[in-house]
C-alpha cells in the first residue's frame, strides 16, 4: 500500500459493471438481513451485558459526528469503483462478506448492550440519528462491524487514490473511527476488536496473488517437517500465554490479545500456510494492513535481529564481490558499495534505495527447499554482474549462508559442500549451518 498501483486495464470499468452490481445486490441485502436479525434476537432476549471502562464515561457526545458515521455507506459503494480487475473486485467483496460473517457470528455468540444513554438530538443531526435508530439498536457491539468495514474500505481507498489525496482519506477514516464512540454507538473495546477482524479479512483475501486459504491446510500440515511443527507449536504456546495474561490481568493488558492474534497467525504460517502466502511480502515490503496485523511479531523479530547482531552488525566479504550479513537499514545500505541486495527474510521489510533488489521470502529457522536454493543462487549470480551484492537474512547466519553456499557450488567457484561451508566459517565465523540446513544443502547438491 505504499505506492498507488495503476489500473492495468485502464480507466474503463464497463467490463466489471455487471459483476460489481451483482456483488452489491448480494452484499447489501445480506448486511441488512443478518445485522437486523442479530439485533432483533438480542432485543428479544433483553440482553443487558456491557463491557466498558470507567473512563469511557468522559467521552463527549458530539452530534455532528453522525455525518462521518453515516458516510461509510457512501464509501462502501464507491470502494467497488476503485477495483481495477475482476480479481481485485472479488477479493474486495470477499473481505466485506467475510467480515460480515465473522462479526454477526460474534454478535450471536456473545451479545452485548451499549450501556450509556444517548442524549436527545434535534434538527438535521437529530434526523440522522432517528434514521439510524429506525434500523439499529443498542446491540451488535464487539467487534464493531462499522470499524471492520472501515478498515477494508480504507485499505481499498489507500491503495488506489493519488498520493495527494491520502492525507484526506486518512483524516476522514479517523473521523469515522472516532464517530462510533462520539455518537454513543460503541464502547472502546469494540474498536480494536473491529480493527482486528478487518485486518484479518484483508490478510485472508489479498488483492493479488494466492490467498492463505487457497490450499488444503490439512494436507500441508501433514506434509510439514518436524521443525515446522515444532516452531508452530512454540508460537501457538506463546499466543496462548499472551491471551491468558490478557484475560487474567484485564484492563490495559487486553492489548496482549493483539500479540496473541499475531503469534497465532505466525503459527499457522509455519504449520502449513508458508512464508509467501502468510507474510505477503512483495518487492521487499509488507502491505500496511499486513504490517498492522503482524506488528507485535514483526517488532519482536526486528528487535531480536538487532540484539543477536549488536556485537557484529557489519556484513562480511565472502568472495568475488559477494557479501553476507544481516538485513541492513536504508542508511546502512547507502554507506556501502553494494549495487544489489538479495533479501531472504519473510518477516522483515527491506530498505528502499538506489540499488537492485531480489527477494525470496523464507521462514526463519527452517531449512531452505531445493528450489529456493537454486533460485537464490541464480539471483546472486545475475545481480553480481552489476556490482557487489549483499546477501542477507535477519541475522546473516543461516538462510543467507545457505544461499551463498548454493551460489558457490552452482557457479563452480567451489566444488564441495564442505569446502564451501569452510570458506563461510572463515570469512564469517558467526554463520550457523545446523543439521537440517546441511541436510537440505546435501539434498540440493545431489540433484543439481
Amino acid at each position: 500500500m505504499s505506492q498507488t498501483a495503476p489500473c492495468a486495464e485502464g480507466p474503463a470499468k464497463a467490463p466489471f459493471w455487471g459483476r460489481t452490481v451483482a456483488w452489491l445486490m448480494f452484499l447489501g441485502p445480506l448486511f441488512f438481513l443478518s445485522y437486523g436479525f442479530s439485533n432483533q434476537l438480542a432485543a428479544a432476549k433483553a440482553v443487558d451485558q456491557s463491557i466498558f471502562f470507567d473512563w469511557e464515561r468522559h467521552i463527549p457526545f458530539l452530534p455532528w459526528t453522525i455525518v462521518p458515521y453515516w458516510s461509510i455507506d457512501l464509501l462502501y459503494g464507491l470502494s467497488f469503483l476503485l477495483c481495477c480487475n475482476r480479481l481485485e473486485l472479488d477479493r474486495h467483496a470477499l473481505r466485506l462478506l467475510t467480515t460480515q460473517i465473522i462479526s454477526v457470528a460474534c454478535f450471536l455468540a456473545f451479545p452485548l448492550h451499549f450501556a450509556f444513554e444517548r442524549p436527545h438530538v434535534e434538527g438535521f443531526f437529530g434526523a440522522l440519528f432517528d434514521a439510524l435508530m429506525d434500523f439499529d439498536k443498542p446491540y451488535n457491539q464487539a467487534p464493531s462491524l462499522h470499524i471492520s468495514l472501515l478498515v477494508i474500505i480504507w485499505a481499498r481507498f489507500h491503495a488506489r487514490v493519488p498520493q495527494g489525496w491520502r492525507i484526506t482519506v486518512n483524516i476522514w477514516a479517523v473521523l469515522i473511527g472516532l464517530s462510533v464512540l462520539t455518537t454513543y454507538q460503541h464502547h472502546f473495546i469494540d474498536v480494536p476488536t473491529g480493527v482486528l477482524v478487518g485486518l484479518l479479512c484483508v490478510w485472508m483475501w489479498p488483492s493479488s496473488g494466492q490467498s492463505p486459504l487457497a490450499q488444503n491446510f490439512v494436507r500441508k500440515f501433514a506434509a510439514a517437517t518436524a521443525q515446522h511443527r515444532k516452531l508452530a507449536a512454540y508460537y501457538l504456546f506463546g499466543a496462548l500465554l499472551l491471551a491468558a495474561g490478557a484475560f487474567a490481568v484485564g484492563g490495559f493488558a487486553l492489548w496482549l490479545l493483539w500479540g496473541s492474534a499475531s503469534l497465532t497467525l505466525v503459527a499457522l504460517i509455519y504449520a502449513g500456510i508458508g512464508a509467501e502466502r502468510g507474510f505477503q511480502k512483495s518487492d521487499g515490503q509488507h502491505k500496511l494492513a499486513i504490517t498492522l496485523l503482524f506488528a507485535p511479531y514483526l517488532l519482536g523479530a526486528w528487535i531480536n535481529s538487532r540484539l543477536w547482531t549488536r556485537e557484529h552488525p557489519a556484513p562480511d566479504a565472502i568472495t568475488d564481490g559477494v557479501w553476507l550479513g544481516r538485513l541492513p537499514r536504508a542508511h546502512e545500505m547507502r554507506n556501502t558499495p553494494f549495487a544489489a541486495l538479495v533479501d531472504l527474510t519473510a518477516e522483515l521489510a527491506a530498505p528502499r534505495g538506489n540499488w537492485l533488489y531480489a527477494g525470496l521470502p523464507m521462514l526463519d529457522l527452517i531449512a531452505p527447499e531445493p528450489g529456493q536454493l537454486t533460485l537464490a543462487a541464480q539471483h546472486i549470480e545475475a545481480l553480481l554482474q552489476r556490482g557487489p551484492v549483499l546477501v542477507c537474512c535477519a541475522l546473516g547466519r543461516s538462510r543467507s549462508a545457505c544461499a551463498v553456499i548454493a551460489w558457490l557450488l552452482l557457479t563452480r567457484r567451489i566444488t564441495t559442500l564442505d569446502a564451501a561451508e569452510a570458506l563461510l566459517r572463515t570469512q564469517r565465523p558467526a554463520v550457523v549451518i545446523g543439521p537440517e540446513h546441511r541436510a537440505a544443502l546435501a539434498r540440493w547438491v545431489a540433484h543439481v
